[in-house]
């Protein structure tokens, strides 16, 4: 069962780079907003089971994320339009509805990682793929980044955007692309070139645990 774990990473980024390669949306090369209803299943590495749905909101549709102990995890993504590669910014609206029991996230000793929601944020040069998985997680304190992996292929890190239950509300987030980008992988060089900003994704996991975890996700904006 895959999970974005170290082992498995490379090859979760290849099947969203066959997934995210085609541009699938008209929009302004400017502001480009994603449509909920686009996402789809990483088949190669996700479960039998999909537990994402897309909510027909009357305000605003949203993609509603249910897993239930013995699911295998399932990733969701969307194909980007290639105006998108120089992103500058990325948007979107998520709530937690039901926190993973216990994930241990960012404690070395549990061994545990699950989370109720997880954005990442994809880019490649080269042969080598950058990755930020951006967590909401059940108890981790506020901006701890990490899990951190480098190698010739691959460098990624977990970065703790949100914690606790949120009361259940929508909370908005709002990513400098290029900034966090060198702050992770350029030791902050504001001069560091970025790469191709090349997809996004979603997880929603509970399956080390073998708890239910639940989350929503709206409002996706990719701006240049």
């Amino acid at each position: 069962m895959f999970s974005w774990r170290s082992t498995r990473s490379s090859g979760l980024l290849v099947a969203l780079a066959v997934l995210l390669g085609a541009s699938a949306i008209d929009a302004a090369p400017t502001n480009v907003r994603l449509d909920v209803h686009e996402f789809r299943i990483v088949e190669r590495e996700s479960g039998p089971t999909n537990y994402y749905s897309v909510v027909d909101d009357p305000v605003e549709p949203f993609i509603r994320a249910e897993y239930r102990p013995g699911f295998e995890t399932a990733v969701f993504g969307v194909r980007l339009p290639d105006s998108t590669r120089r992103a500058t910014h990325l948007h979107w609206d998520w709530r937690a509805r039901t926190l993973p029991r216990d994930p241990g996230m960012c404690n070395a000793k549990s061994g545990l990682a699950d989370t109720a929601a997880l954005i990442y944020a994809i880019w490649k040069r080269g042969l080598r793929w950058y990755t930020i998985r951006y967590v909401w997680s059940a108890n981790a304190p506020r901006g701890n980044v990490c899990n951190g992996k480098r190698n010739l292929f691959l460098a990624e890190d977990t970065v703790v955007l949100e914690t606790g239950d949120g009361n259940g509300s929508w909370v908005s987030e709002d990513l400098d692309l290029p900034a966090e980008f060198r702050r992770h992988f350029s030791n902050g060089d504001p001069r560091a070139d970025v790469p191709d900003f090349i997809g996004i994704g979603l997880m929603t996991d509970g399956d080390q645990a073998r708890s239910e975890s639940a989350a929503d996700y709206a409002d996706f904006l990719v701006r240049n």
